[in-house]
């Protein structure tokens, strides 16, 4: 390690690059989970779908990249290392949908309107990381642990699509998961309209890139340094509560990557909202607003936990990384979100 600055350090300042990546994509490519349900469901448009799953192709090709190279272990991720609950994926994600839905956006989604001066998106970080560490340590913790105890995988098959298959057919772990990636970053592409958006497919690809470097950073640190590190990538959901507790105890705990990550969508979107010229103060001035976007972000923080991460942590970071859980989560996400904006829009009335 270098010898000026210690591991934690080291590990933020990571996280800090790479969510500055992930900051920049929200505000200059329009980069958003909430925002592409919104296209696919009501405005006839795939484009931020298929930006999503670029970026998960590029995330996925990266990582296995990676573990071709002898730079990242999959395995020791959080997604592959606890026992997969199929319930809590679906229960978490539908939770999480839904909050998002009557939030107005994800966790990502809402630092990087904070970085553009919303004070809305404010409130709902607040509340919904102190609703993660409610779930995850807080009183909730008794509930969910009896529920859904987050077991680690110890012996046997790691929860993952790719080392299924390498199980069954003996082949190579890195090979497969880059014909995996290749495959859904084709997909994505397989569109004449998206191939020509330059800019929308450059910033996906700068998204997954920036889940990449998270695995690849985190990973040299644990392996190479002198404290016992996590390998992890970005995830908005615990890590808020995480950077919260951060800001109140700095003097008594280090810094971690969540805490760089955190900052750095915030300071990413700041970025790129004084290069679009869109930032600007803004309020609720609705109380009705304001308690549905609040009981949203309860239910965001809460569902988070449940699922083992959010939009990015479940459809961007386990995605990388082919967990059982992720495909299964990112559904249950969209359908809650399609049930939230249902009952907004539409307010559930019969068809006549």
């Amino acid at each position: 390690m270098l010898d000026y600055i210690n591991d934690n350090t080291l590990v933020a300042l990571i996280g800090l690059v790479s969510g500055i990546m992930l900051g920049l994509a929200a505000r200059l490519g329009r980069f958003c989970t909430m925002g592409a349900i919104e296209d696919m469901l009501y405005g006839g448009s795939l484009t931020r779908m298929r930006m999503w799953g670029l970026a998960i192709g590029i995330a996925v090709m990266g990582t296995f990249a990676l573990t071709g190279a002898g730079l990242m272990a999959p395995e020791q991720s959080f997604y592959l290392s606890i026992r997969w609950m199929p319930l809590a994926s679906i229960l978490g994600g539908l939770m999480f949908g839904y909050g998002m839905a009557l939030a107005g956006n994800c966790g990502y989604g809402c630092i990087a309107r904070l970085g553009g001066g919303d004070f809305r998106a404010f409130v709902i970080v607040i509340v919904m990381g102190v609703s993660a560490y409610v779930m995850l340590h807080g009183p909730l913790s008794y509930l969910r642990n009896w529920a859904f105890f987050q077991e680690e995988v110890t012996t046997g098959l790691p929860p993952g699509l790719v080392h299924l298959v390498v199980q069954q057919t003996g082949w190579s772990l890195a090979a497969t998961g880059i014909v995996a990636g290749a495959l859904i970053t084709l997909a994505a592409l397989w569109s004449r309209a998206f191939v020509k958006d330059v800019k929308s497919m450059f910033w996906a690809a700068i998204v997954g890139l920036a889940i990449v470097a998270g695995w690849a950073g985190s990973y040299w640190v644990a392996t190479t340094g002198f404290t016992a590190m996590p390998v992890v990538s970005h995830s908005f959901a615990a890590p808020v509560g995480e950077s919260l507790q951060y800001l109140m105890t700095a003097s008594a705990r280090p810094v971690t990557f969540a805490v760089g990550s955190v900052t750095g969508v915030a300071v990413g979107a700041f970025i790129g909202s004084l290069i679009k010229g869109h930032f600007r103060w803004e309020a609720c001035e609705d109380p009705r607003e304001l308690r549905r976007q609040i009981t949203g972000a309860v239910l965001m923080g809460g569902g988070a936990v449940m699922a083992m991460g959010c939009t990015v942590g479940q459809g961007l970071s386990a995605f990388s990384v082919l967990s059982f859980s992720a495909p299964v989560t990112f559904l249950a996400i969209i359908a809650g979100a399609a049930l939230g904006l249902r009952q907004l829009i539409e307010g559930f009335q019969p068809a006549e």
